[in-house]
């Protein structure tokens, strides 16, 4: 068998895996979000949620998209460079880059926080252009300036008083949700007083040999648990905070500005597109090896 047969045998392989798994994922975000009913932040389960709210500022003072410099709540960019080397030509990625702040969602029962770190965030925003410059907003952050180059430009943002749908791992800590896992916490509490083992070694150290024997450690355990205890106390008492946040499990994570009807329908283009290219993969598998 020669080396070209291979080459062709292993890329029809590729492709035909490779589309498989595109449609199986892709069947798989559609099934998770068509199953997961939307909660309202106030009421909503703790684990895998869906929301659909308003995004609002965090703070005073607001994210600045780097290429633009126009004020958002988060920013995703890219720069690339035309490059040509005698007959072939193409756009490279020089430089990227995606904000990690948080956000704030609010529906009509209340607010969630959410960490966009792992998200596939689908912004409505979109806007592509070119230039001369490595950056839009003035010299080239590494190296100058090149006779004759060409750059093209892309940065989504997401921005106050737009609608996002979040779909991903919720919690509420506070308002006598959360419940109270004593070993946890009590380890917590120890862990931090042994940061400052000379104030443990004060309080604790009844015979001053500048250890703690058993009986001490007893003891340093019986404090931090009442301690840990003392703490989930306070803790409920305050209002509480909702967070959402990447699954720890393989689920969706997804913030878009657009609903799930339209996330839905663009994930079943990609699971079609991904099962024509495992169908082409397969019939050319089979071609060669007939």
């Amino acid at each position: 068998m020669d080396l070209g047969l291979l080459v062709i045998l292993g890329g029809s392989a590729a492709l035909s895996l490779g589309g498989g798994w595109v449609c199986i994922s892709r069947w798989s975000r559609i099934r998770h979000l068509q199953d997961t009913p939307t909660s309202r932040i106030r009421s909503a389960a703790q684990g895998y949620v869906e929301l659909v709210g308003i995004l609002r500022p965090l703070g005073d003072v607001p994210l600045i998209a780097p290429l633009s410099g126009e004020p958002c709540l988060w920013w995703r960019y890219r720069i690339e460079e035309y490059r040509s080397n005698g007959k072939r030509s193409s756009w490279s990625v020089v430089e990227r880059g995606v904000s990690d702040g948080w956000l704030r969602l609010a529906d009509a029962t209340g607010e969630c926080l959410i960490d966009p770190r792992g998200a596939e965030v689908r912004p409505a925003f979109r806007r592509v252009w070119s230039g001369s410059l490595r950056h839009p907003r003035g010299m080239p952050l590494r190296g100058l300036l090149g006779i004759g180059r060409r750059y093209r430009y892309c940065e989504e943002r997401l921005h106050a008083d737009e609608p996002l749908y979040a779909i991903g791992d919720f919690r509420t800590t506070g308002g006598g949700r959360q419940g109270l896992d004593l070993a946890t916490a009590r380890k917590q509490v120890i862990s931090e007083w042994k940061g400052e083992y000379a104030g443990l070694l004060q309080r604790f150290d009844s015979n001053g040999d500048g250890q703690l024997d058993e009986a001490e450690w007893r003891r340093v355990r019986l404090a931090a648990g009442l301690e840990a205890e003392e703490r989930h106390r306070h803790a409920s008492t305050g209002p509480a905070q909702h967070r959402l946040a990447r699954p720890t499990e393989r689920l969706p994570f997804v913030l878009s500005s657009h609903g799930e009807e339209v996330l839905a329908r663009r994930y079943r283009w990609q699971a079609l597109g991904g099962a024509l290219m495992c169908l082409a993969g397969a019939l050319l598998l089979s071609a060669k090896l007939a």
